[in-house]
Parts: C-alpha cells; structure tokens; sequence
C-alpha cells in the first residue's frame, strides 16, 4: 500500500501567509516560478555593483551568460572595434566625394586626350600619366616652380594677415559711429566694384613691379570680404543684450569688447575663410602681371603658356590649385574648432 504525501497546511488567516507563497516558501509550485526572477535580479545588482567597483571580470562572471548575443557586441564595443570601424566609415564618407570628382576629372582627360583630339595635337592636352610624369621626373623643373610656390605662399600670407588687420579696424570704426558706417562704406563697396585688372596697372607704375606690389593686390582682393562680415557681425548683437549694457552702465570699448566682438567671432571667421581663398587668386594675379624680381608661380604660368609647356602648364596648374585648396582647409578646420568650442558645436 502506497502512503500518500502529507498535504501542506494553509492558513489563510496567518499573517504573512500571502508573503511566504509569493517568495516560494510555502510550497514547492510557487517556489519554482517565484524564485528564479528575485534571484536574477540579484545577480544583475551584484554584477552592477563589481562594475561600480571596477571589477568587469567578476561582475561578467556573476551576471552569467549572455542573452541572445549581447555580451558578445558589448565586449567588441567595449574594446573599440565598432568605434574605430565608425571613424573610418565617416573619414571614408567624407573623402569619397572627393575621390569620385577626381576619378571623374582624369576620366574626362583621358577621354579628350586619346578620344577627341588628333595624335597631332595631342600635346595640346597630354594625357595625365605624360604631363605630370615628366614635370614630376625633372629637379630642373620642379626646383624654380616649388621655390615660385614658396614665394608666392609668403606673398599670400603677407597679404591676408594685412587684409584682415585693415579689414577688422574699418569694420569696428564704422560700427561704432554711424556717420563714419555712411562714409566709409562706399569706398569699401568701390574698391571691391572695380576690376582689378584695371587698378593692377597703377599699382605697378605706382609702387613698382615687385614685392610691394603683389602684397597690395592681393589686400585689394582679400580686404572687403572682411570688412563686410565683420561689420555684420558687430552689428548683429541682439538689442536685448545692448539694453542690459547700457543699464549696467557699460562704456563703449566694454561694449565692444563684451558683447559685439564675441557676437561677431561666427562672421568674422566666414569672411577670414573667404579672404584666404581670394589671396591665393590676388598673388597668382600679381605674380601674372608683375614681372620684376624672382617669379612666383603666377610668373612661371605666364613663361610656360608663352612656351607652350604644356606638361610645366598643367602641373604648375595643380600645385597653384592644391595651395588653394589647402588653405581654405586649414582655415575651414580653424573656424570649426574656434566657432564650434565658441558656441559648443562640434561643426558648422
């Protein structure tokens, strides 16, 4: 004869009965269901407590496996795989613009080169491989033309540092006094009106062909750029901030100094990275016409069309295009950085 299990007591009337069933204490069912979820939890806390504690090894050991993958993707995040894989995924993003244009500029070459123009004027438009190859395998070339280069970045520089220190002063005379803004503002506009083709000539006959010269057109070039954005700047502070100056009682150079040149820093850095590329265009225009002294590459440019030097043409032609492009870069990046750190932005 079988002996039958003894049924457990219930007591719906003790106090705390409902407790105990809930934590499994009170019989064998409730105790399988109820206690698996308070004793994970428990693991979890423990585990997020060694990782407060700085112990990753142990908290990954009390917390047990990993469910569906998880610990794995957290472990390659965590020793930076994704994130390395996102900065080449983004630096790869930027650069493939890039890439594709000149893909497509030397597909278009070759296309001209070997499809449209006659074997004998060919040597009109060389194909890339020839034209650079051999600029790029003569010292007697490259040598002038990276000196001219040289040259003519320092003329470039000289210029906009001038360029923006004029710029600057005329645009903070004229905000301050609107009688000077009614004054001033239209030379700025005339200057920039008139061709500089048509002033290039004066300017030889008045300063010389050499050095001075080229530093002066490439500040006629580069200047209103900065006049006009950092007049606009200054002027653009709201009127609420100017209320609150003049309640404290704030003088004029505070004024200036406190809350317009900081209102301005955003417009000023526009017109700084729109002088540099119109200085790179001043002293290849300088160096075109004014003839007197060493050369710059705006010189070389000129001697080579004259000679039809091709091959020397066209890679003086890339070096003059990559100096503008790196300086409109490197002045992009510190608008970026300054600006962005300015106004807690990463990028504009």
């Amino acid at each position: 004869m079988t002996a039958r299990p003894a049924s457990p007591s219930v007591a719906p009337d003790a106090p705390g009965s409902g407790h105990a069933a809930s934590n499994g204490t009170a019989s064998d069912g409730p105790a399988i269901g109820g206690a698996a979820p308070s004793q994970g939890a428990s693991s979890a806390g423990a585990a997020l407590d060694r990782v407060a504690d700085g112990s990753p090894t142990e908290a990954a050991a009390t917390a047990g496996p990993p469910a569906h993958g998880g610990g794995a993707a957290a472990a390659v995040t965590a020793s930076g795989g994704p994130t390395r894989r996102g900065w080449a995924g983004a630096a790869l993003g930027r650069a493939a613009p890039i890439i594709g244009a000149l893909a497509g500029i030397l597909v278009i070459w070759y296309a001209v080169s070997y499809l449209v123009l006659p074997a004998n004027q060919r040597f009109l438009l060389p194909p890339p491989h020839e034209a650079y190859g051999s600029a790029l395998s003569n010292p007697q070339l490259m040598q002038p033309m990276l000196e001219a280069l040289g040259r003519s970045v320092a003329v470039a520089m000289i210029g906009l540092v001038a360029a923006v220190v004029l710029g600057i002063g005329y645009a903070v005379v004229m905000s301050q006094w609107g009688w000077a803004e009614k004054i001033l503002y239209p030379y700025a506009v005339i200057l920039q009106t008139i061709p500089i083709l048509a002033l290039v000539p004066l300017i030889g006959i008045w300063l010389g062909y050499a050095f001075t010269a080229r530093v002066v057109v490439c500040v006629i070039i580069a200047l209103f750029p900065m006049i006009s954005n950092t007049l606009f700047g200054l002027q653009s502070a709201a009127a609420a901030a100017h209320d609150l100056f003049t309640l404290n009682r704030a003088g004029r150079w505070q004024r200036l100094w406190k809350l317009q040149f900081p209102a301005a820093v955003p417009a000023i850095f526009t017109g700084l990275r729109n002088a540099a590329g119109l200085s790179v265009i001043g002293v290849i225009v300088a160096d075109f016409y004014f003839q007197q002294g060493s050369p710059g590459i705006g010189g070389l440019l000129r001697i080579y069309t004259q000679r039809l030097q091709m091959d020397a043409l066209f890679t003086a032609i890339t070096l003059t295009a990559l100096f503008g492009v790196v300086v409109f870069m490197i002045f992009a990046a510190l608008d970026r950085a300054v600006v962005g750190r300015w106004y807690g932005r990463t990028a504009r």
